[in-house]
């Protein structure tokens, strides 16, 4: 069932299906059959691989349980035979009925693992060959009352074989042939039967194993619908959550610079304060471009947002990216917090944020500073014994350091101090 150059270890077969999204075309194919009638059902491609993939090891699983019960119930009716049949009877049946073990046990042996299909199609026809013709076989050599009661059993068996193999049409049929050819050829040799009997009995079977093999092709297609459906709720998932991924990332993204928001690092910074996760060092810093106004005004909004741009890009190549955290606080102002970092290290990192920005030369002709972008740096610094500081403090505090350097003239880094004299409220908002 299974292509030879797709064959992996049962376990892998088994897991390899949840594993593996489907592609557009397949996708495509899927809804194409789902759209249609369930009886016209066709699987092809690696669509057909996929299915077969998951559902071989049921299939390898019931197979080998069949084959084994069979084997079992063909050797405990040979002991009974043995001791409830006379001699002669019991001893005609040996032969024959050594038949079948080996192949059920072969076949079993050979469905343990994938294999390629046509291996696994040989195995199994060939092994129900052989056991279909011991259990005929048995009824033959023993004769008399034997004879059509064996070849009745024979296709019992073919119906049972038929009925749980989830296999290829083509090899259900395949036994079903064979069972009706074996049971036409052998009573017609039968001395007890005549010729209308056996015509009639055949026929007879035959509509039952017909019957069985409608059946069996029915709960072929279902499954296959359910795979189908297994297979679009599957993408649908996907899908739903790669949606649910994106909006999580607008949620908490600047879109037009592409780092975090406003809101995203409040809320981070408030699980961090409230789980006790900032109760050592940190810093935090604020920055602001400087007369960002005056830039919009001389060359335009866009120049505008590819400065917040470029300047976001500067301070994230400053800073640690797997621990520090920068957000886009509004408009031309950036927040960034320093985890575990003393006063020393925080005024390096604010420096030569400072630094770069104006090194890009980025061009602002309405500055008052100079020709190019600059950045105003304010530093709140937070120390193992300022345990009992809010978050709101310490954002004020930044915000205040933000504020004495752009009263001492721009472009430069401020760090608040607890011993200064705070400003009022209405001059921090009135510091532009």
């Amino acid at each position: 069932m299974t292509d030879a150059k797709s064959t992996s270890s049962e376990g892998s077969a088994a897991g390899s299906f949840s594993l593996r999204p489907l592609n557009a075309a397949m996708a495509e194919e899927v809804e194409r059959l789902l759209s249609g009638r369930t009886r016209d059902i066709r699987l092809s491609g690696d669509l057909r691989r996929r299915y077969e993939e998951r559902s071989w090891r049921q299939t390898a699983k019931v197979m080998r349980s069949w084959m084994t019960w069979v084997a079992f119930v063909d050797v405990l009716t040979l002991a009974l035979n043995a001791i409830l049949l006379p001699h002669d009877v019991a001893l005609s049946m040996v032969a024959p009925a050594c038949l079948l073990p080996p192949a059920a046990i072969f076949t079993a042996l050979i469905w343990r693992k994938p294999r390629p299909a046509w291996l696994q199609r040989a195995s199994l026809l060939g092994g129900m060959g052989l056991i279909l013709l011991s259990v005929a076989l048995v009824g033959v050599f023993a004769g008399g009352e034997f004879y059509e009661r064996h070849l009745t059993i024979m296709l019992f068996v073919a119906t049972s074989a038929i009925t749980i193999f989830s296999v290829p049409l083509a090899w259900t049929i395949a036994i079903a042939c064979y069972a009706l050819c074996l049971y036409f050829v052998f009573q017609w040799y039968n001395p007890l039967a005549e010729v209308g009997s056996v015509v009639a009995g055949t026929l007879f079977f035959s509509c039952g194993i017909i019957a069985t093999v409608v059946a069996r092709r029915t709960m072929n297609i279902l499954a296959q619908k359910t795979f189908l459906l297994d297979c679009r709720d599957q993408r649908r998932v996907a899908e739903l959550g790669d949606a649910n991924a994106r909006l999580e990332r607008l949620a908490r993204t600047d879109p037009l610079t592409g780092i975090a928001n406003r809101r995203w690092m409040m809320e981070t910074l408030e699980r961090l304060w409230r789980g006790g996760g900032q109760t050592g060092v940190a810093a935090m810093l604020m920055c602001d471009i400087d007369h960002f106004k005056a830039l919009n005004d001389k060359l335009g909004h866009g120049e505008g947002d590819r400065c917040l741009v470029k300047v976001a890009g500067i301070i994230q190549s400053c800073v640690r990216a797997d621990r520090d955290l920068v957000s886009r606080h509004g408009g031309e102002e950036f927040l960034i917090v320093l985890p575990d970092v003393e006063e020393e290290e925080a005024m390096a990192i604010a420096r030569r944020i400072r630094e770069s920005v104006e090194a890009a030369a980025l061009p602002n002709p309405g500055s008052g500073v100079g020709p190019s972008v600059t950045l105003s740096v304010g530093v709140a610094l937070k120390s193992a014994l300022d345990a009992d500081i809010s978050l709101a403090n310490l954002q004020h505090e930044a915000d205040m350091a933000l504020y004495r350097a752009k009263e001492g003239g721009r472009n430069q880094v401020c760090v608040f101090r607890r011993s200064q004299q705070a400003a009022p409220s209405e001059q921090i908002a009135a510091r532009r």
